[in-house]
């Protein structure tokens, strides 16, 4: 893959979309990991000042918040800091369960990016702007992602593209080392991480998807969570009379 073309490449794209759409900018999820922080330095090239990184903790870890700051402020992204924590709380309760009750739970979990989907298409509607989403292609064959939660995007410009191949393009475009190397984690609980969840490696993953040799137990676990997830990459069946 040649970087700085494929760069100009989903530039281009991503401004023939919102544009011919009528779109004026772009918002998009400012998580801190590896994936937002290409998409949110792409924005920031394709569209200027006219674009936004909003950082949503809710019940994240620090670090995490102080990655998307640090992206933010180093490549000049507009960004803004919404605490959600009292927002989940709040939904929470009224469900009557307690705050400490929650880690391992995806039903109670998945709350958290549907939360950030609200607060990045009330922006997109004030502002003009289309949602960019931050998945990519590993992802995305495999479902690991909220559907209606990180999933609810406009666009997906990296959505092609292997995780190892995001990597390539982060050290092209010079993100921080720190965000680069760090443990690939959704933040859905303390601790959480994405290869222990899938329970194999993003390495394994995409030796899978370019057709290499896997283990077959590997592969089947694969071959399973595509078809499980099938219905996330497809708008919902309508009734044909």
């Amino acid at each position: 893959m040649n970087s700085a073309e494929f760069c100009q490449d989903i530039i281009a794209w991503m401004q023939e979309q919102v544009f011919s759409s009528g779109g004026k900018g772009a918002v998009f999820g400012l998580s801190g990991g590896m994936d937002s922080a290409v998409v949110a330095v792409l924005c920031k090239k394709a569209f200027g000042d006219q674009c936004l990184g909003l950082i949503m903790p809710c019940h994240s870890i620090s670090i995490d918040q102080e990655h998307g700051e640090l992206l933010a402020r180093e490549f000049e992204v507009p960004y803004a800091i919404y605490n959600l924590d009292g927002v989940y709380d709040q939904i929470l309760a009224s469900l009557g369960i307690s705050a400490e009750n929650t880690a391992g739970s995806l039903a109670l979990s998945n709350i958290k990016p549907r939360l950030r989907m609200t607060m990045l298409y009330y922006f997109a509607a004030e502002k003009g702007y289309r949602v960019i989403g931050t998945g990519n292609r590993s992802e995305i064959e495999i479902g690991y992602y909220t559907k209606h939660g990180d999933g609810g995007v406009d666009l997906e410009p990296i959505g092609d593209l292997l995780k190892e191949e995001v990597r390539e393009l982060a050290g092209y475009l010079e993100v921080p080392r720190d965000i680069i190397e760090k443990k690939p984690s959704a933040g859905l609980w303390e601790d959480q991480n994405d290869e222990d969840e899938m329970g194999f490696t993003y390495r394994e993953l995409d030796s899978f998807l370019k057709g290499e040799k896997v283990d077959p137990a590997l592969e089947e676990k694969i071959k399973t969570m595509q078809r499980c997830s099938e219905h996330k990459r497809k708008m919902p069946p309508t009734l044909k009379r």
